[in-house]
């Protein structure tokens, strides 16, 4: 993908395998759920954009040896473990490189627009890699859709997780990352052209994947953080501990996910 300057969450970093398992265990089954909706099976032929291996995997099993699942990234490295028949691992920036190949049943980006600055583009590339009748399923947060990580603010210990959750949005916006994104996509998939478009959100309340999201969310943003001025070691190591604790009814933004059809 194309990334915005400056992504916060560096894929690099000690806590990505952390991140990861912690995001696939809160959005996979909603993501698998829509993927079932929409038809995958035996023999399709699939481009994952901006893939985790989970969804890789899953998508494999489910086309089984006729089909192909074509997974990209601009960074392959995680995918490495699953870059075997059905799955073709490739190195793609999307929206600033044509599709890896056109024909597909199915594409399936999931928090991949959010980081890529002519997200049009980008669309446009997903659905010319469609046949005609192929699905597009698009999934992204939207932060500023409810802006809390505990909604529930009823203590000291809930303002301080409200207000880092705060300090985290203002350095996305600093780093130029549209965070009303979720929200658009219906719209965007229209105007790239798809029919029958439909959305919905999921938005978990309590959860411990919550916790366990925040909790490596936090320690990768926490430099950049204080750093800002946003918070104080000592404010950010509270509430560390307030999450572990799980006394913290803990969110997390809605994830929209929107699906259509190429005519």
């Amino acid at each position: 993908m194309t990334r915005i300057d400056g992504y916060l969450l560096d894929n690099r970093q000690a806590e990505e395998a952390e991140h990861f398992s912690a995001f696939a265990a809160l959005f996979d089954p909603t993501t698998f759920r829509h993927l079932d909706a929409l038809g995958v099976g035996s023999g399709w032929r699939c481009w994952e954009v901006g893939a985790g291996t989970t969804v890789v995997s899953w998508l494999a099993k489910k086309v089984g040896p006729t089909g192909c699942v074509v997974a990209t990234d601009t960074d392959t490295s995680r995918l490495a473990s699953a870059a075997r028949p059905p799955v073709e691992v490739r190195a793609h920036e999307l929206g600033a490189q044509e599709p890896p190949r056109e024909g597909f049943d199915l594409v399936h980006a999931r928090l991949a627009l959010v980081h890529v600055t002519d997200r049009g583009r980008a669309l446009r590339s997903m659905v010319k890699a469609l046949r005609p009748g192929g699905r597009l399923l698009v999934e992204d947060a939207d932060p500023a859709l409810q802006p809390l990580l505990c909604p529930d603010e009823y203590g000291p210990e809930q303002q301080l997780a409200n207000r880092l959750r705060q300090g985290f949005r203002r350095l996305l916006a600093d780093r130029g990352t549209d965070l009303p994104c979720g929200r658009t996509l219906p719209r965007l998939l229209r105007d790239a052209g798809l029919a029958r478009v439909q959305a919905d959100a999921y938005f978990p309340l309590t959860s411990p994947d919550c916790a366990a999201l925040e909790a490596v969310t936090i320690r990768q943003i926490r430099d950049q953080l204080v750093t800002a001025g946003l918070a104080t070691d000592q404010e950010i190591d509270r509430h560390l501990g307030n999450v572990t604790s799980g006394a913290l009814d803990l969110t997390t933004a809605p994830m929209i996910s929107a699906w259509g059809r190429k005519q």
